[in-house]
């Protein structure tokens, strides 16, 4: 191995980065490696700390975007800007134990995998709420994608070069990365770990946030709910025919006449409300068309010292 690139998204982190790159130098101060610090758009002093970094580290690289992207984003640029034969992804918040990539970089070298990922096997320190939702959402899309997501999978990986062109390859707008690395294929080998806290700061994903990209990554990499909405249109139409064929019997055989506000009132809210979620899953879709069709770039960076090599 030559060069390892550590590639590290950073959103308002500036009192972790420092922490950050001291570890990382401790860690791996056997080998060649350089640090592309991906600022996405802080609203801290991120970028001045990296700047300073940057100046008395010849091995930090950078680049700022011109506003907050999102962390797919940055993680898309970092890669893009990945000189090294091996490639790093990891958070500056120390919760992805820099410890770990000496044994994911020998993995690769033994030749055991292309891609060396973390996963974790607790959540210490998350709330019960966001744990249940977190244990959900790997059920759920594990039932529907076509591709399998390990459980506590994180975005912590060390992976071959070929690994990252294969990921770039596919430049689509709405990113979920987890999804991608899976779908490329390789060899992956899983290193699992437990939970570590922030070294500083606060997490920037809210639990609406959490709850957005986990919706993001279902409709990326499935249509089951377009043919869930299918199959219940069905269904409905059907229960609705024969109620209303039993409605008509009735009345003819017992002139019977119909009553009950209550219970139509009942079925019009229940279609309704059935229609309103359908037209909101095609919407889903229509919206992930739209803005992939608009081709607008996945990241603009505002500056960077990437050009001073």
């Amino acid at each position: 191995m030559d060069l390892l690139s550590i590639v590290v998204p950073c959103y308002n982190e500036e009192e972790s980065v420092k922490l950050f790159l001291s570890e990382i130098q401790s860690i791996l101060s056997d080998y060649n490696f350089e640090v592309i610090f991906v600022n996405d758009g802080s609203s801290d002093d991120t970028l001045k700390v990296i700047k300073d970094l940057a100046d008395s580290n010849s091995n930090v690289k950078y680049l700022s975007f011109s506003r907050n992207f999102g962390k797919e984003s940055a993680i898309y640029a970092g890669l893009s800007n990945a000189n090294g034969d091996l490639v790093c992804l990891m958070d500056a918040d120390l919760q992805h134990p820099p410890r770990l990539i000496p044994e994911m970089i020998e993995s690769i070298c033994a030749g055991e995998a292309d891609v060396v990922a973390a996963r974790r096997t607790s959540r210490k320190g998350e709330s019960m709420l966001k744990s249940i939702f977190s244990r959900m959402f790997y059920k759920v899309f594990n039932r529907v994608s076509q591709i399998t997501l390990v459980e506590g999978a994180t975005d912590f990986r060390v992976m071959k070069k070929v690994v990252v062109d294969a990921v770039l390859e596919l430049p689509e707008y709405n990113r979920f990365s987890k999804g991608l690395f899976q779908w490329v294929g390789f060899e992956t080998k899983w290193i699992p770990y437990e939970n570590v806290e922030r070294v500083a700061g606060e997490s920037a994903w809210s639990f609406r946030q959490l709850m957005k990209y986990s919706i993001e990554g279902v409709v990326a990499f499935t249509t089951i709910p377009l043919t869930i909405v299918i199959f219940l249109g069905t269904i409905l139409s059907v229960v609705a025919l024969l109620y209303m064929i039993f409605i008509i019997i009735k009345y003819l055989i017992y002139s019977d006449p119909v009553q009950g506000f209550a219970t139509t009132m009942s079925a019009i809210l229940l279609l309704g409300g059935i229609q309103l979620l359908s037209i909101g899953v095609l919407g889903k879709y229509l919206e992930k068309t739209y803005t992939e069709a608009k081709c607008r770039p996945i990241y603009i960076v505002r500056e960077s010292n990437l050009d001073e090599e």
